[in-house]
């Protein structure tokens, strides 16, 4: 009887754009942060791909929801209803027979007390005995191998869905942060108006995704250029289809606005720096993660910008899910985490 005694410990990457749930030090869920609800009874239909792919398609039948904006819970009920739908989704060998849970959640450097207060709301009705939260900043810097917890700084910025998180870390604490709500759902937004605006072409969010993976620059000339993206859609005005290849000179030009909101972010939070720090940041660079890590040229740009190297993590998307699942192993070591 033992084993039904025992806690499972999950540590949650809830983010705007995606939720990664890692369990014994393997990611074990990676999904789009959506749930579809039934309009009837107001119950779960599908919740991450499955949810993401009806966006559109449902009709009055089902509502798909998107639980959080700008990196905070938007729907407390639809979130608690996502939280629990993912973690029907961790795979069986990783369960035990025991509905107690232990978490460790990613939230944003900027989050209020209220924030505070409805994401571990959401997570113990979702089946959460212990929920502790960890700064996204934080985990991306323990996720990339950094060691926080020692006396010299470093910078690190996330670019996520909803919002841009800026923090210098030195002795396990953010010694000055910035976070602003520009970010992964801020480009797609650009792409959707310039798209309409220059091509008089309708498309919808999951289309934007597409092409700012494909062809979504911060440069208007790249090195190694990614081949024009070709898409389909209906005409603003005729609504006869279209074929419009798209290219990456475009796209950079389209999101040259909020990149440099997020450079302007940048030398804000340098200006809040201490000297000292502001010297092992210099010398060690800072440091990139989140989805937006990955648009072509952005490293290169920021460096150009402001002078300082930006290094990409290894593997930018999970660098909060990896970190979070590291401060799991360490809840009682690390003092830094919020209860």
């Amino acid at each position: 009887m033992g084993l039904f005694s025992l806690t499972q410990e999950i540590a949650i990457d809830l983010g705007t754009a995606n939720t990664i749930i890692t369990c014994d030090d393997k990611i074990v869920v990676d999904e789009p942060s959506v749930v579809a609800i039934s309009m009837s009874d107001n119950k779960m239909m599908a919740v991450g791909r499955k949810a993401q792919q009806m966006i559109g398609r449902g009709g009055h039948m089902v509502r798909t929801v998107r639980p959080l904006k700008d990196g905070v819970i938007a729907d407390f009920y639809a979130c608690e209803m996502m939280i629990r739908g993912m973690i029907k989704l961790i795979p069986q060998q990783h369960k035990l027979f025991t509905p107690q849970l232990r978490m460790v959640v990613g939230i944003p450097s900027s989050s209020t007390e209220v924030e505070i207060r409805a994401v571990r709301d959401s997570s113990e009705h979702a089946g959460g005995r212990d929920v502790y939260m960890i700064f996204e900043p934080m985990a991306a810097a323990i996720g990339m191998g950094i060691d926080v917890e020692a006396a010299e700084g470093c910078m690190v910025v996330d670019i996520g869905g909803g919002t841009t998180e800026i923090a210098v870390i030195s002795l396990g604490g953010i010694v000055s942060n910035k976070s602003i709500k520009v970010a992964g759902d801020d480009l797609n937004a650009d792409i959707i108006e310039f798209m309409g605006r220059m091509h008089n072409l309708r498309i919808d969010e999951p289309t934007a995704e597409r092409i700012k993976m494909q062809v979504g620059s911060a440069l208007p000339e790249l090195d190694n250029p990614p081949e024009d993206f070709m898409v389909i859609g209906p005409n603003k005005v005729t609504a006869l289809p279209m074929t419009v290849p798209v290219s990456y000179q475009e796209i950079a030009h389209c999101l040259e606005k909020s990149i440099a909101k997020i450079e302007n972010a940048v030398l804000q939070a340098l200006e809040q720096t201490p000297p000292e720090l502001y010297a092992d940041i210099v010398k060690k660079g800072i440091f990139l993660a989140g989805g937006g890590a990955l648009l072509h040229g952005l490293s290169k740009r920021l460096t150009d910008k402001i002078q300082i190297p930006f290094h990409v993590a290894e593997d930018p998307l999970h660098c909060v899910a990896r970190g979070t699942g590291i401060a799991l192993k360490n809840v009682d070591k690390f003092n830094f985490l919020i209860r």
